[in-house]
């Protein structure tokens, strides 16, 4: 028997066939052939809501195709008080340098020939995460060296105080210092 009769001790009455279900229904030709064309109605409606649906994540979904040896950027994900790939910050970059791909493993999968300070990092990395990056010889990157703990972290150290300031309200005095850190530029001092 079906689940709904074992639940509730009574016969379903199916939204394909709506008559009572006391009545003796006798299945002709004609009512197969009404049910059969509202189950194919009912699949198109389907089909259409699912495809609507998908329509949405495709605008921003795209196709990257690239080969072995192409270089790709990888996607860092910022949080607050995490540090990913030497990388910290809400205004951190949201791709870093490009990496060069080592071979393709499945669909949509890519291994990286990540450099020796990321040794600890798993080197496959999803269509998702990667940009292909179109080189361009006057584009100079500046490669910074950040000493790292063993769990990809590093100690931010205050390296000199750029400005002092009082900042004051109605009943109190607040001061304000700029900080230039150990590992940052002057712009990037806070």
């Amino acid at each position: 028997m079906a689940p709904f009769e074992a639940l509730y001790r009574r016969k379903c009455r199916c939204p394909v066939c709506w008559d009572d279900v006391t009545d003796a229904v006798t299945l002709g030709p004609d009512l197969i052939q009404q049910m059969v064309d509202q189950v194919h109605v009912i699949r198109q409606k389907m089909r259409a809501a699912q495809d609507q649906y998908k329509s949405y994540p495709d605008l921003k979904r795209s196709e990257i195709e690239v080969a072995v040896g192409d270089k790709v950027l990888l996607k860092v994900s910022p949080m607050k008080g995490v540090m990913r790939f030497g990388k910290r910050g809400k205004l951190s970059q949201k791709y870093i340098e490009p990496y060069e791909i080592l071979d393709r493993v499945g669909e949509v999968a890519y291994r990286l020939a990540l450099p020796p300070a990321l040794a600890r990092v798993h080197n496959i990395f999803n269509v998702s995460q990667l940009r292909k990056y179109v080189s361009d010889p006057t584009h100079v990157l500046a490669a910074e060296t950040v000493e790292m703990d063993n769990n990809l972290s590093y100690v931010e150290m205050a390296k000199e105080i750029l400005d002092r300031k009082v900042r004051k309200t109605r009943n109190s005095e607040s001061a304000l210092v700029k900080v230039l850190w150990s590992n940052h530029n002057v712009e990037e001092a806070t």
